[in-house]
Formats: structure tokens, sequence, C-alpha cells
């Protein structure tokens, strides 16, 4: 499965709205097999901020693990939201 960041939104900057996000996939992440790919597309997104991405990919991290892989992520913005998230997480994400 492939979720296109930029469907949600170019400038991902909130707690609440990487919590809101979350939430909205849930119904499609309910009939994923328990060993299929998650992938996060960072293309046109932006802005990404840490607030936003712990929200969002924590959970998506905790519950996937290896199975989720992040493409496209050659914004700076990105790029530096997952190296903190990184760091603060003690975890390495699969792109």
């Amino acid at each position: 499965m492939v979720i296109e960041l930029k469907k949600i939104g170019t400038t991902l900057i909130s707690r609440q709205t990487g919590k809101e996000a979350f939430l909205a996939i849930q119904p499609i992440l309910q009939n994923l097999k328990s060993d299929e790919k998650v992938e996060i597309d960072f293309e046109g997104v932006m802005t990404f901020s840490p607030s936003w991405g712990a929200e969002f990919l924590m959970p998506l991290f905790k519950k996937y693990g290896q199975n989720l892989i992040l493409k496209n992520t050659h914004n700076g913005s990105v790029q530096s939201t997952l190296e903190f998230l990184e760091q603060i997480e003690n975890i390495k994400f699969k792109k």
C-alpha cells in the first residue's frame, strides 16, 4: 500500500493535524495483511515538522516496523525531520 502524503497536504506541521491524518488512514490500514508493506511517499511535501511526524509516522513505525518504507525523502525539511525522529526515538526508518 502506498500513502501519498501530498494528498493530505504539502505543509505538515502541527501535532494535531498529524494525529488527525493518522486517524484518517486507519480504515485503509485495517485491510492490510500482516506482512504487507506500507510505503509513505513524501513527493510534493514542502514542510515536514517533527511534531507532525511524531504523531503520524511513529505509530506506523511501531505497528509495521521494517514493513514501513519511506519514499522520496530528498526534501531538506523531510530529511532533517526524519533524522531527528530517528535520533530521539533510537530507530532507523527504511528508505
